[in-house]
C-alpha cells in the first residue's frame, strides 16, 4: 500500500509515532478525511480516529499574523456562565459529515433544548442572563467597546452579590452599571444617552447610579471635558481649526483649575463657542447647546467664566 504524502488528503503524522508498531519500518501518515493514522509501508491502521490539534477557527494577532492557537470563544465576565459552558452546534451532520436521519435530528434537537435549559439552573443565572442580554443591546446602541461591557458586567455582579436588586428593576441597575462603566473608563456617554437607549427615566438611572456608588464604593475619576470635545464639535458641524483652538482653551482652563466640578459637556460646548467667536464663526449658543444637549444658560455661564478667567 502506497500513498503520496504530499497530496491534500494525506499528510505525514509528525510528533505522534515515528515508526509503525507492526512492521517497524514505514513512517506513519494521517488521512485528513477519515482521521485514520496508518503505516505507509504495510498499511496497518494504528489509530482509527486522531484528535485534531490544529486551530478550530482562524484568529489573528495584533500585527496581522495568523494565530495557530487552538482556542474557542474567549471567556467573558459579561456572560452568565463566564463563557465556559459547552454548546451543541446547529449542524445536523454526524462526525463523518453525513446528514442525520429524521429521528436522530429530533433527538439532537431535544438535546439542544435540554442543554440550553441546563445552563440556567437557578434564579441568579436567570437574572444574569437577562441582564447581560440587555447590557449587550444597550452597549451596541451606544457604540462602546468590549472593555466597557466587561466593566459594566463586573459592576452588575457586585450589585447582585450585595443584594441591591431586591425590589428594583433589572433594566435600571443594568443601565446604571453601564453608565458607571462609561464614567469609570472616561467614555463620553451622558446619563441622557444611557437613559434613552435603555428606555428608562433619567431620574431612575441617576438614582440607581448613586446607589451603586454608595453601596459598592466606586471611585469615579474627574470628568475630562477634552474627551467630549470631538463629539460636540461633530454634532455642531465645526471645522478642525475651531476644534484645535477649543482644545487649547480647555488645556489652559485645566491649568487654571476651573474645570473641576463642572459638567464636561457644558465646558466643551463653551470652549467651542469661544473658539468659534474668535474665528468669526456663525454658530450660535443655541446650536452649540443643542449639540452638547445642555441648556443655553449653561453655555452662556461657562462662556463668560472662560473669557473672564483666561482673559480672552
Amino acid at each position: 500500500m502506497s500513498h503520496r504524502l504530499d497530496s491534500q488528503r494525506f499528510r505525514r503524522a509528525e510528533g505522534r509515532l515515528d515508526k509503525c508498531p507492526r512492521c517497524g519500518k514505514g513512517p506513519l501518515a494521517e488521512d485528513v478525511d477519515s482521521g485514520e493514522l496508518f503505516c505507509t509501508n504495510c498499511g496497518f491502521v494504528a489509530k482509527e480516529r486522531v484528535e485534531e490539534t490544529g486551530p478550530e477557527r482562524r484568529t489573528f494577532t495584533e500585527d496581522g499574523k495568523e494565530d495557530n492557537a487552538r482556542t474557542g470563544s474567549p471567556a467573558s465576565i459579561a456572560s452568565h456562565d463566564m463563557g465556559l459552558a459547552t454548546v451543541i452546534g446547529r449542524s445536523n451532520r454526524d462526525a463523518a459529515g453525513s446528514q442525520l436521519s429524521g429521528g436522530m435530528r429530533s433527538t439532537v434537537e431535544r438535546m439542544r433544548t435540554w442543554d440550553r435549559r441546563s445552563q440556567v439552573t437557578d434564579s441568579v443565572d436567570r437574572n444574569l442572563r437577562r441582564a447581560f442580554d440587555q447590557l449587550r443591546m444597550f452597549a451596541e446602541k451606544l457604540a462602546v467597546s468590549q472593555e466597557v461591557i466587561e466593566r459594566a458586567a463586573y459592576i452588575y455582579r457586585k450589585a447582585l452579590d450585595r443584594e441591591l436588586l431586591r425590589g428594583r428593576s433589572i433594566i435600571q441597575i443594568t443601565a446604571a452599571a453601564l453608565y458607571a462603566a462609561c464614567r469609570d473608563m472616561e467614555v463620553p456617554r451622558t446619563l441622557k444617552d444611557v437613559a434613552s437607549v435603555s428606555n428608562v427615566d433619567k431620574r431612575d438611572v441617576a438614582r440607581s447610579y448613586r446607589l451603586l456608588l454608595k453601596e459598592i464604593g466606586l471611585k469615579m475619576p474627574v470628568p475630562d471635558p477634552v474627551k467630549s470635545l470631538s463629539r460636540v464639535a461633530s454634532k455642531a458641524g465645526m471645522n478642525e481649526r475651531t476644534r484645535r483652538k477649543a482644545f487649547e482653551i480647555l488645556m489652559k482652563a485645566q491649568k487654571k483649575g476651573i474645570v473641576a466640578g463642572k459638567d464636561p459637556m457644558g465646558l466643551a460646548a463653551a470652549a467651542l463657542y469661544v473658539a468659534s467667536t474668535l474665528d468669526g464663526g456663525e454658530k450660535t449658543q443655541k446650536d452649540v447647546a443643542e449639540a452638547a444637549e445642555v441648556t443655553e444658560v449653561t453655555v452662556r455661564n461657562r462662556y463668560k467664566g472662560l473669557r473672564q478667567t483666561l482673559g480672552i
